[in-house]
């Protein structure tokens, strides 16, 4: 029989995020912030050295623990944490007077009570970014100031419906308070929870004069971060990984999108290679010279007939640790095979996400991206 969302919160996966939803603060993070980086707990393990007992591999709540809190809210974050994620994955995008906010995309129409906002009616436009057009509101056209005014919500409610309980209750957030909320949240849990920034759209925002990294670097530098292993910082882009390379002593990450498509730079300088190039023998070895981790999208690693590739494997030999994205426990992101369908189920019926758990565990792969990351340690476990 398949199992919704409520009714698998009762299973293995479900045990652990009810404890973390039964420690959670949607209003606020119980730890107080503060205005400069906190040095980790003692022995505490950073992303890629997990907590002992889980086996060599890095959870990383994406977006938070998306599956359960809108994406990118302190909500999501402090819920990730309290489920034992070794770090949390921050998107980041630059606003009309140069600050970072953490948001998957520039557009916020679809994240965001903007357009119910009638005093933002008039911000509404269409762009093109890295080929795909957007009608909508975006970042780069607010101040921060006027950003502070909206409050999340969830983006794919037809999926998620539990998570619009939470709709509009959290504000958006700088990557400075998603920072001081992971401190708070190390010296509450006795651990430190690491974080892996990533670098949206960096050669549209350059293009439009609001380019993300040197603002990152001022960031990561100003509180002490900028030669941290447990900061991992991730791009779809190559050549400012490249350049941050020399600017910053953290590890970086390659993202490697699906086939067929290519890195947004490549495609500005009229380079013909694509993210297919980046995964073979000679882009794995070319990536090694800079990034210390490749994130493939998942079904490159294990393809959706549930036969494995030979990703994971020829990016160890190249020296890279694997972290596959993203993982998700509702139907319609599992491969077929591990789907589980009935008439009339709705978009929110829980798959297998164990059995596609242990297809990437069987490859030793060393992290990976969830939206559950309670599934993803007890799979581990």
């Amino acid at each position: 029989m398949p199992l919704s969302r409520r009714v698998a919160l009762a299973t293995a996966g479900g045990l652990a995020a009810a404890a973390g939803l039964a420690a959670c603060s949607d209003g606020a993070p119980a730890a107080q912030p503060t205005a400069g980086s906190t040095p980790a707990p003692a022995g505490t393990p950073a992303p890629g050295q997990p907590a002992p007992g889980r086996g060599q591999v890095t959870i990383v709540g994406h977006r938070g623990a998306s599956g359960y809190r809108p994406e990118h809210t302190a909500s999501a974050y402090s819920l990730a944490a309290r489920m034992g994620a070794d770090a949390v994955d921050v998107d980041l995008c630059m606003t009309r007077d140069g600050r970072l906010v953490a948001r998957h995309e520039p557009e916020i129409g679809g994240t965001t009570d903007v357009g119910r906002r009638p005093e933002f009616a008039n911000r509404r436009r269409t762009v093109v970014i890295d080929g795909t057009s957007y009608d909508g509101w975006f970042t780069t056209d607010f101040t921060l100031a006027e950003l502070k005014t909206l409050r999340a919500v969830e983006r794919i409610p037809a999926t998620r419906p539990h998570n619009t309980l939470y709709d509009g209750r959290d504000p958006l957030l700088t990557f400075d308070e998603v920072l001081d909320l992971l401190d708070g949240l190390s010296r509450e849990l006795g651990r430190r929870v690491g974080v892996l920034p990533e670098v949206k759209h960096s050669t549209w925002h350059a293009s439009v004069g609001l380019p993300v990294e040197p603002a990152l670097v001022e960031v990561l530098r100003r509180r002490g971060l900028a030669e941290d292993p447990q900061v991992i910082v991730q791009s779809f882009e190559v050549a400012n990984l490249r350049a941050l390379k020399g600017q910053i002593a953290c590890p970086l990450l390659q993202l490697v999108d699906s086939a067929g498509k290519a890195p947004a730079d490549f495609v500005a300088a009229g380079d013909r290679r694509t993210f297919d190039d980046l995964v073979t023998a000679t882009g794995l070895q070319e990536v090694a010279t800079y990034a210390t981790w490749l994130g493939p999208s998942k079904e490159r690693v294990v393809a959706p007939s549930g036969v494995p590739t030979t990703l994971a494997g020829d990016a160890r030999a190249a020296g890279l640790r694997t972290m596959p994205y993203t993982f998700r426990n509702e139907n319609e992101f599992l491969p077929p095979p591990l789907q589980r369908t009935a008439p009339g189920a709705p978009k929110s019926t829980y798959g297998d996400a164990f059995g596609e758990y242990a297809q990437y565990r069987a490859l030793g792969i060393e992290g990976l991206f969830s939206d559950n990351p309670d599934t993803a340690i007890a799979a581990w476990n």
